[in-house]
């Protein structure tokens, strides 16, 4: 049996991509408040915008690759049952080729009713006002809130909870509650915390690599290979 690699990852690993994160002093999200675009008054006040908001997203998404960080991350499926567990809502994690990604956050290219909470699609275009789910409901960005739960937030406790080992990437650990996934690791596990400020996992078993995720991940993975197979 292969043992369970846990990938947590972060802004950071999109942003080696050249993504823009909410953080950047010049991205999309300094052009506008997170109360704005990214809660559920928002799109209630104002839902023009926030489909616009997360269109300009979804349109940048197309414009930029997979990086070395998340090709590294699917190579490994070659040796462990590899799960990701990712903040981003882009699909470069898919796109690289690692086959079991979990989405705290949402998905940018898929998008859900707001009367049907059952009818999620695929999207690959903009969504505009008008845009009905079959019930008739209006279609609005497949993205966790400011504000709302997180639905996917048990699934990723179970699986951390059977980990090998555990590697955080390109995260600060400032959002909650994806910050505490660690804490459910197994007693003992590994855990590696890849960012080029640290981090405040505290441990015994836990190793810093303070550099960038495109940068770390390969040799990370090529340290894993040896150390799990040992």
């Amino acid at each position: 049996m292969k043992q369970h690699l846990v990938i947590l990852t972060g802004a950071g690993a999109s942003a080696d991509s050249g993504l823009e994160t909410f953080r950047d002093s010049d991205g999309l999200w300094a052009k506008h408040r997170i109360e704005d675009v990214c809660t559920p008054e928002a799109l209630d006040r104002n839902p023009a915008l926030v489909l616009d908001f997360y269109n300009q997203r979804r349109r940048q998404l197309k414009s930029v690759e997979p990086n070395a960080g998340h090709h590294a991350v699917a190579e490994l499926e070659m040796l462990f049952d590899v799960d990701v567990i990712t903040q981003n809502v882009d699909n470069l994690h898919e796109r690289a080729g690692s086959t079991k990604v979990l989405h705290l956050h949402g998905e940018l290219t898929k998008c859900r009713s707001m009367k049907d909470p059952s009818y999620i699609c695929e999207v690959d275009g903009d969504v505009a006002l008008g845009d009905f789910c079959p019930k008739g409901g209006q279609l609005r960005p497949h993205i966790v809130f400011f504000g709302e739960a997180v639905p996917m937030m048990d699934r990723a406790i179970e699986i951390i909870s059977t980990a090998s080992a555990v590697v955080i990437a390109g995260t600060s650990l400032a959002v909650y509650p994806a910050a505490s996934l660690f804490r459910y690791a197994p007693t003992g596990c590994k855990i590696f915390v890849v960012n080029p400020a640290g981090g405040e996992v505290a441990g015994q078993n836990v190793t810093f690599i303070k550099e960038r995720f495109a940068v770390a991940m390969p040799p990370l993975a090529k340290e894993l290979e040896k150390m799990l197979k040992k």
